[in-house]
């Protein structure tokens, strides 16, 4: 039996989120998986430094440079089987995968969203855009989700949810720090961690 689950986390910007699990997996609370490879969309993201201070490699996949959607998941085909990855983390990164690239992973990819699923998700919901339709809306709760990631943007079995109040004179920008800090990168490194063990104990 394997060890550890290897990790791949797709990126495509920051990667505070990626800190999250890297910090996590430092303190010893990802025991079942190790994050051996670390891909951006985006030359130049600052989540490729962040993986560089952990030890991790990182590189550059980029469906702009590649030129086509096909070409692009096909690097990421064959990058995530030369790594022997068994479990893709999308966090923040903002290419659409297509269906039939997530039907080659079953239950082998989550993401992390910035709102209570199913509320503020789906296509053109993410970043700023989810806090600003959440404020417009005028709820006085909203959070972030781990889930599965399927064919349908979002729409995959829900792994974790976490709450998170929204405040009198929050802005998109206050209200999404808020919701990082309480909620993503609390349930992420946890969602990791769960998902990890239960391709340990089944071996798929």
């Amino acid at each position: 039996m394997k060890k550890t689950a290897r990790i791949a986390v797709l990126v495509s910007g920051g990667g505070t989120n990626l800190g999250a699990i890297l910090k996590a997996e430092r303190k010893g609370e990802i025991p079942s998986g190790k994050v051996v490879l670390v891909i951006s969309s985006r030359a130049g993201a600052y989540a490729l430094e962040r993986a560089k201070r952990y030890g991790v490699p990182g590189v550059v996949i980029s469906k702009k440079a590649l030129g086509s959607q096909e070409a692009f998941e096909k690097a990421l085909v064959e990058k995530l089987a030369q790594e022997k990855i068994d479990l893709i983390v999308l966090a923040g990164f903002l290419t659409i995968l297509s269906p039939a690239f997530t039907a080659r992973y079953p239950r082998r990819i989550i993401n992390v969203h910035p709102s209570l699923i199913p509320a503020f998700c789906g296509e053109g919901f993410y970043g700023l855009k989810v806090h600003e339709a959440a404020l417009d809306k005028g709820v006085k709760v909203t959070g972030a989700t781990v889930h599965f990631v399927n064919e349908i943007p979002d729409g995959g079995e829900i792994l974790l949810q976490k709450a998170v109040a929204v405040r009198e004179g929050d802005t998109p920008e206050i209200l999404q720090k808020r919701v990082m800090r309480l909620a993503e990168w609390v349930l992420l490194p946890r969602a990791v961690e769960l998902v990890s063990k239960q391709i340990l104990e089944t071996g798929r």
